[in-house]
């Protein structure tokens, strides 16, 4: 049984009990359980794998399956959602310019800052958005674009380090210091012409996956003004859900660019671990940077700017093999006949029944395209989450040690919750994780060694309720927690690629996510299957009611 949700003066009595030796222990105890921590413990010692602290990925394969090519059409888009293609056409066909788009964009962002359920923003700097914008218009109209994403604007997470502003992670611990350099993403998006127009909000040192961060004017869903925005990339998920941008950058440690790409209805992708440099950004052994975008295009076009080159700043990218011939967008008009979707049933137990049916229609859909449903067994994925939670939790606590020690005042009660319990975690409960981890990684490989990707939910459930007495608060729900992380931590703890895409919508209206899970290096396997949900419209990016149109 799951603690109720904790705020006010519970959620206050509670973070004082964690913080107390007296009485940390048992409160500690109960929190952990909530999470399954206690699952851990009585797995039987065949379930450990050797203590290899590597985090280069395993790939299943030695040699890529070789899968057919239809050579099909893009998706037929109408007015929603404006992919950075029918920015790119604009251009080409003069009925809008870089600057006036940036400018709109812009505009569109301090719209958003001034409604008190959909600000986005931490920090802008319009002058440089309008001087990229500026040198792109030129390039357009000497007939010499950079590429796809010349003059299209986009949002970045305030993790990612942006010469001239500070990076804030969420917190008020972190120093307001302007940055000097740009991190690599952000460098290689600049030379590849597109416009960056501002930071975006997100959760305590991504710490929470429901969105909520008292530090910080925060979203709300952008479908429901009571319902969570999903984190901690909250700010680039409602940012590209709304309409403001085409594509956003996030970051995700245990499905932080998958749930709120989810639960705001747009696509999403963590790419392999080491695919994407992380220099200048965030550190840790599960943490992932990867766009948010209004098409599976988007997505593809991001990684070809970012990802075709090892980073020497960043020493994990030099294991990643090099791109498909063809780009990371090779297989968008691919198709998905004879493609192998291994489907671990276990794993759907904890779904709700609409999430559920949701997935499996669009899995049914696939099958009916072409593609081969396979059962496959991957038993530790049930407890990957517990394994996550100890994982991404100690390692943010001892990054960020001298703030819990001489900064605790101003840190939300939550999080403060959260370190206490993680405090009283041994080194020998961590590196009992390790020992599962290592075996997830092994049975991850073997499950995907006779299929081509996996498919599960992103999320158990949509979006859960935030009420309007909650908003802008901290409150603890270990419940929704999970829901949230249940299938997210298998793609994070083994470097897998993973994406989600937007399927359908529960009753209430709020989107449905299914994601997929591919191999070691296989981005574009998984954009190809996402493409061709989007192609039969299965998967869909719903139109908010309070839709920005870039171009209209």
């Amino acid at each position: 049984m799951k603690p109720p949700r904790l705020k006010g003066g519970a959620l206050t009595a509670a973070r004082m009990a964690a913080e107390n030796p007296a009485t940390s222990a048992i409160l500690g105890d109960v929190l952990k359980q909530s999470l399954g921590l206690d699952r851990l413990a009585v797995l039987p010692q065949s379930a450990r794998g050797a203590l290899g602290l590597d985090v280069t990925p395993v790939r299943a394969k030695a040699e890529p399956r070789a899968l057919p090519h239809d050579g099909l059409s893009p998706a037929a888009r109408k007015l929603w959602p404006r992919a950075h293609e029918d920015v790119a056409a604009a251009f080409s066909e003069k009925k809008v310019a870089p600057l006036e788009l940036t400018e709109r964009s812009l505009r569109f962002l301090r719209q958003l800052a001034s409604n008190r359920v959909l600000n986005v923003l931490v920090c802008e700097d319009e002058a440089r958005s309008r001087a990229e914008a500026k040198a792109a218009q030129e390039r357009h109209a000497a007939g010499r674009p950079l590429g796809p994403l010349d003059g299209v604007p986009y949002l970045v997470k305030d993790e990612l380090d942006v010469r001239g502003l500070p990076t804030r992670i969420g917190t008020l611990c972190e120093p307001e210091t302007p940055k000097s350099e740009d991190s690599t993403v952000v460098a290689r998006l600049a030379r590849a012409g597109a416009v960056f127009v501002g930071k975006t909000v997100m959760t305590q040192w991504g710490m929470s996956p429901l969105g909520q961060n008292p530090a910080y004017k925060m979203p709300t869903n952008v479908h429901h003004a009571e319902r969570a925005p999903g984190g901690s990339s909250s700010g680039s998920a409602v940012g590209v859900a709304i309409g403001a941008v085409p594509f956003a950058v996030g970051t995700d440690g245990g499905g932080s660019v998958r749930i709120p790409a989810a639960l705001n209805g747009v696509y999403g992708i963590k790419p392999t671990f080491g695919r994407v440099s992380r220099a200048g950004s965030l550190s840790g052994s599960v943490g992932h940077i990867g766009p948010l975008g209004a098409s599976p295009g988007d997505l593809a076009a991001f990684l070809d700017a970012v990802a075709s080159e090892p980073d020497p700043a960043d020493p994990h990218t030099r294991a990643a093999l090099p791109p498909p011939q063809g780009g990371f967008g090779a297989r968008l008009g691919a198709g998905v006949k004879k493609l192998r979707i291994g489907v671990i049933e276990s794993e759907w137990a904890d779904a709700s029944s609409p999430v559920a049916a949701a997935c499996r229609s669009a899995i049914s859909a696939l099958e009916r395209e072409g593609a081969e449903i396979v059962r496959v067994t991957l038993p530790i994925a049930s407890v990957a989450a517990p394994i996550g939670y100890l994982t991404i939790g100690c390692e943010v606590l001892a990054a960020h040690a001298h703030a819990w020690k001489t900064q605790r005042e101003l840190i939300a009660d939550d999080l403060r919750l959260s370190f206490a319990v993680l405090s009283g975690i041994s080194a020998l409960d961590f590196l009992d994780a390790q020992l599962l981890r290592a075996t997830l990684r092994l049975e991850a490989a073997r499950a995907l060694a006779d299929v081509d990707v996996l498919a599960l939910p992103t999320t158990a459930t949509t979006a859960p309720p935030i009420t309007v007495h909650e908003r802008g608060r901290s409150f603890a729900d270990t419940e929704a927690i999970d829901a949230m992380c249940r299938f997210n931590f298998l793609g994070n703890l083994t470097g897998l690629p993973a994406a989600t895409a937007p399927v359908g919508v529960d009753d209430d209206g709020l989107p449905i996510g299914l994601q997929i899970v591919g191999d070691a290096w296989d981005e574009h396997v998984i954009l190809g299957l996402l493409a061709h949900l989007e192609r039969m419209g299965v998967g869909a990016v719903v139109k908010p009611k309070a839709a920005l149109d870039l171009l209209g």
